[in-house]
């Protein structure tokens, strides 16, 4: 079995449509999402429309339920001041600018989703298996990740959130964040999207980066009322 896995879209519909064609093109069987549906950039409602037309299913982000909800707070980490600020200003924007068919879509949306290749269980979820706000990131010592695992029945465990792809295997489980189709910050601008071929005998596993027109999504920020802020955050990648 061969799915492809779509990580943090936040908004980007340039960047989804192409990782979604490096997934058709890769001939996977299925096609998911993890969640954070809007945000940072303009085009949340056409990425739902788009993940609808295209029978994308996918699991509940932290951001999808705080907007849904019509929380206060988008339950994200902040590095500094400034981007604290500028997150808040986007988290807004995307309240006031997310149909209503988004919202319902967003609050919908699972906790996770499972199903099974072969002998293997395989277990989606945005951040971690009871949190979708916590940051798994790949410097974790082996014992965090033993322990997430523990809360999960599950060999393979397909998650993003942190916006940065990679894989570990550990204890005979297989640990894989997808990173992010619209917001990657692991100093590689291009989409992200994540090929996980299962056989009786092997996981593989491969992160797809492709170019797309940045400035083209980066014009569509600005002129949307976002922050100029993010438009350079797409550019850098970080």
């Amino acid at each position: 079995m061969r799915i492809a896995v779509l990580g943090d879209i936040h908004g980007n519909i340039e960047a989804l449509r192409v990782a979604y064609k490096a997934a058709v093109d890769a001939n996977a069987d299925k096609v998911f999402h993890l969640g954070d549906l809007g945000g940072y950039a303009p085009f949340v409602n056409e990425v739902v429309d788009f993940l609808i037309e295209h029978g994308i299913e996918g699991v509940q982000g932290n951001y999808d339920d705080a907007v849904a909800h019509d929380r206060e707070h988008c339950g994200c980490k902040y590095e500094d001041p400034i981007q604290a600020e500028m997150a808040n200003v986007s988290f807004a924007w995307t309240k006031k600018h997310s149909s209503e068919r988004s919202k319902e879509y967003m609050k919908n949306l699972p906790f996770e989703l499972s199903f099974s290749s072969g002998s293997r269980k395989v277990v989606i979820f945005h951040a971690t298996p009871q949190k979708n706000n916590l940051y798994w990131f790949e410097e974790r010592p082996d014992k965090f990740f033993l322990e997430m695992a523990g809360k999960i029945d599950a060999d393979i465990m397909i998650y993003g959130h942190t916006h940065k792809p990679y894989r570990k295997d550990i204890g005979g489980k297989v640990f894989i964040n997808a990173g992010s189709v619209g917001k990657p910050k692991d100093g590689d601008a291009r989409t992200c999207t994540t090929i996980i071929n299962m056989t009786d005998d092997n996981v593989t596993s491969a992160f797809v980066r492709t170019p797309y027109d940045i400035e083209k999504m980066a014009s569509a920020i600005a002129s949307g009322g976002l922050p100029v802020y993010f438009a350079d955050k797409l550019r850098e990648a970080r």
